[in-house]
């Protein structure tokens, strides 16, 4: 069986097609594109009418896509940037009546479920307490668990291009007041979750996304070509040197380092900052770069709860937009 996931993050959309037999979602063809939602975003939160425009016409192909490989799907859903939008129902709307693919917003606990469930299944039993950390452009992502879910999953605003916009846009390279401030910030929101990880004394922690394979190739982790097999590693004091290094440069030198594309040179020091105060602030050494994240999680949940899962998961989809939650969140308890 063959089925696609759809992701629309801040800076890109993309499409995995996947075949599922056997319990593991083996890729067969990917495609994304970039259309950097977040650089459309009014003071409000408001994404622009051209950004949408350009996502229903990302989301329709990424349907002639999956239809063109026979895949089921795609299922979609979108991150934090559509999620705390005011006006993401329309937006859902206008995806849906230009393409006839549902699109949804998951709440941020769910993402981080499902990012600590593939981190689980990629890293397997003998890693104990797991600890997950996802970072993407609008959130950060914390999950802690014992068994195949998370115990606790918490989301915060800690995204790498939200913070950048907020603390680091005033002069290239920023200054010291602003990284003082960025860290204050970073401390601030991570306090009670920092607080349970170290209690928890996870055995592995992971980290996940395209921001922190990054940052891990630039701390010394194997490139990318070695394949996904490769055991790759990120420490705290190598993240700390990192830190100093990006904040030492422009942005367009930034690109030039190890592993830093140039699309998310900008934001990169700010996942940085963010990295390595989590993983400090947790009594954390390091963590395992885990290449399977939530669009894994997405297919591992359709493979072992089956499809009414996504329905379920996606009935709310046009309720009103949340109100900001407290800095943790529990996990629903599981049969």
């Amino acid at each position: 069986m063959r089925v696609s996931v759809l992701d629309a993050g801040s800076n890109t959309v993309r499409l995995v097609i996947a075949d599922v037999e056997g319990g593991v979602p083996l890729p067969v063809h990917t495609v994304k594109w970039k259309l950097r939602l977040s650089e459309h975003v009014g003071p409000d939160g408001t994404i622009a009418d051209e950004a949408v425009e350009q996502l229903v016409k990302a989301v329709a192909a990424a349907g002639a896509t999956a239809r063109r490989w026979h895949a089921s799907g795609p299922m979609a859903f979108a991150t934090a940037v559509v999620r705390a939008a005011p006006n993401r129902q329309e937006l859902l709307r206008r995806v849906a009546a230009g393409t006839g693919i549902r699109m949804c917003t998951l709440p941020g606990e769910t993402e981080a479920e499902l990012t600590f469930l593939a981190a689980r299944r990629w890293l397997g039993w003998h890693a104990g307490p797991l600890a997950v950390l996802d970072i993407g452009g609008g959130s950060l992502e914390v999950a802690f668990g014992r068994g195949r879910l998370p115990d606790f999953a918490a989301s915060l605003p800690l995204g790498a291009r939200r913070l950048t916009q907020e603390y680091l846009a005033v002069q290239d390279p920023p200054g010291p007041e602003e990284l003082k401030e960025l860290r204050r910030r970073i401390r601030h929101e991570l306090r009670d979750v920092a607080s349970r990880i170290r209690w928890e004394r996870p055995r592995t922690a992971a980290v996940s996304s395209r921001t922190f394979q990054q940052l891990g190739r630039l701390c010394g982790a194997a490139p990318g070509r070695y394949g996904p097999f490769v055991h790759r590693e990120m420490r705290c004091r190598d993240l700390r040197e990192a830190v100093r290094t990006l904040a030492a440069l422009p942005v367009a030198e930034r690109a030039q380092l190890p592993g830093i594309s140039a699309p998310r040179a900008e934001q990169s020091l700010a996942g940085a900052v963010v990295g390595h105060t989590a993983l400090k602030l947790m009594g954390l050494r390091g963590a395992v770069v885990c290449p399977w994240a939530i669009r894994e999680g997405v297919l591992l949940r359709y493979i072992e709860d089956g499809a009414d899962w996504w329905t379920d998961a996606t009935a709310t989809t046009d309720a009103p937009a949340p109100t900001p939650a407290p800095p943790l969140r529990i996990a629903r308890p599981r049969a």
